[in-house]
């Protein structure tokens, strides 16, 4: 199963986002997070349904069995966990100064690479320490 990356960004009410494999479609939804993903899903068949019957050259990845994948700039990612975790919380978990993280968040500064991988690893690697658990 291939995955379709869907370039995702907070708004100030909701969500956004484009995918590099379909040029010109971009959908924003108000609301959390959940919801957005379905309004995406929703949009996308329509965008396709739509393309299909217009003869609408589009990727073949989205005739197949695909999956959807959110890809978040840095902004948005931690402002998406701030309101689960506190900066001093990311801290421990990214190993990266909480003031360093707040000025990410805010937009103040952008991080190098180094540093935005260096967030992703540590978001991962919570996910895989809450998916061994077992109650």
């Amino acid at each position: 199963m291939e995955k379709v990356v869907m370039n995702t960004a907070r708004t100030e009410s909701g969500y956004s986002c484009s995918c590099d494999l379909l040029p010109g479609w971009i959908t924003a939804h108000t609301g959390d997070f959940e919801e957005f993903r379905k309004y995406v899903e929703e949009s996308l068949d329509f965008y396709l349904e739509c393309a299909r019957e217009d003869g609408m050259k589009y990727a073949s990845v989205f005739d197949d069995e695909y999956e959807i994948v959110y890809k978040f700039d840095v902004q948005s990612l931690l402002e998406y966990y701030r309101g689960i975790f506190s900066f001093s919380a990311l801290q421990t978990i990214t190993g990266i100064n909480q003031r360093q993280l707040c000025h990410y968040a805010s937009g103040i500064s952008k991080p190098r690479p180094k540093q935005a991988a260096k967030i992703a690893d540590g978001l991962h690697r919570l996910a895989k320490e809450l998916q061994s658990v077992t109650v």
